[in-house]
């Protein structure tokens, strides 16, 4: 890609921040961060704690073309080559700390080049701004790194920590953060905001899909997720059936969108276990005292639930160098059991 072709690239990207970090569920954080940015008071840490795909990365990107746009007014402009800079990740003065492509973790390594970097004199005479994300991902040793910074930071400067779990972070970072809290949109008002970023589209069964997340559900085309949707439940009423290979299904799985199938599991199975409570599963007969009645395995609440379980754990490891088809393989073999 050519200068001309990442310019473009880069003003379409700030571009299309832009109209994102206008979502309903944003505006409040967003007045008291843009209010902070006129008074020249913005915080030294910032802590934006959100649920997936509700905006934080956004909102603290947003911030971070505030605070180095080189308009006059308003700001940030989206056209300047600061805000297209930052938008294309490439600002002099805009620091990234994210886990390696090889780890999951943060390390200490990474925070203390960060830190080095942030004593560093800024390239424009303004604000040098730092943004880690997702900031739990910082393993004990690197959160430990970044006290120092955090109690004694380099003039005009500010640390923005992204985080969907807070609680992972240690107690002396948190005390250290101002928290900006950014909920999460109410179903009807993120299918109201899809429907005017992206257009009409089945919304509906895509947030179903990925949960209460706008912004990621933003990402994918609707019918497509809705299509995979109907994929995973035929290949589970296969597997209920007594039909379906569960070792092809699993391969299958693992090749493809492995993480959108894992959560059309967790839906189906959640939905499994709602049909069986409420149909009540089991009854009490008095035979010499009060007991459950055997179930089967598929109609038992219990079995489900444990089930769900390892299928919860298996999502939190799938992101690690495991045999995803054959963890897969197990899993749906149990459905059957």
């Amino acid at each position: 890609m050519d200068e001309a072709e990442g310019a473009t690239a880069d003003a379409a990207a700030s571009a299309v921040a832009d109209a994102a970090v206008q979502a309903p569920w944003l505006a409040q954080p967003r007045a008291l961060l843009a209010a902070a940015a006129d008074q020249d008071r913005v915080a030294h840490a910032l802590l934006l704690q959100d649920a997936p795909g509700a905006g934080g990365g956004l909102l603290a990107r947003w911030l971070a073309r505030r605070l180095l746009c080189t308009a006059a007014a308003p700001r940030p402009c989206g056209r300047c080559s600061a805000c297209q800079a930052v938008a294309g990740e490439r600002h002099p003065d805009l620091l990234l700390l994210r886990p390696p492509e090889d780890s999951q973790q943060i390390r200490i390594e990474q925070v203390r080049e960060l830190s080095t970097q942030l004593g560093l004199a800024s390239h424009q005479g303004g604000y040098k701004v730092a943004l880690i994300e997702p900031a739990d991902a910082m393993n004990r040793f690197a959160a430990n790194a970044l006290l120092k910074t955090l109690e004694e930071p380099p003039a005009r400067t500010v640390l923005m920590l992204v985080t969907h779990q807070p609680s992972r972070l240690p107690a002396t970072v948190l005390s250290r953060c101002q928290r900006v809290r950014i909920r999460a949109p109410a179903r009807p008002e993120a299918l109201a905001w899809l429907a005017r970023a992206r257009g009409a589209g089945e919304w509906e069964a895509v947030l179903e899909v990925v949960g209460n997340a706008p912004l990621l559900a933003a990402a994918l085309e609707p019918q497509q997720v809705a299509q995979l949707r109907a994929q995973v439940q035929a290949g589970l009423a296969e597997l209920m059936a007594g039909r379906g290979d569960a070792a092809a299904l699993a391969d299958g799985w693992a090749r493809s969108e492995l993480p959108l199938r894992l959560n059309c599991f967790e839906n189906w199975l959640t939905e499994r276990i709602r049909e069986r409570l409420g149909a009540g599963t089991y009854s009490v007969e008095m035979r010499g005292g009060t007991r459950p009645v055997a179930a089967d395995p598929v109609s038992n609440p219990q079995a489900l639930f444990e089930l769900l379980d390892r299928l919860r754990a298996f999502k939190a490891a799938a992101t690690t160098p495991i045999n995803r088809s054959l963890g897969l393989e197990s899993l749906l073999r149990s459905l059957r059991a």
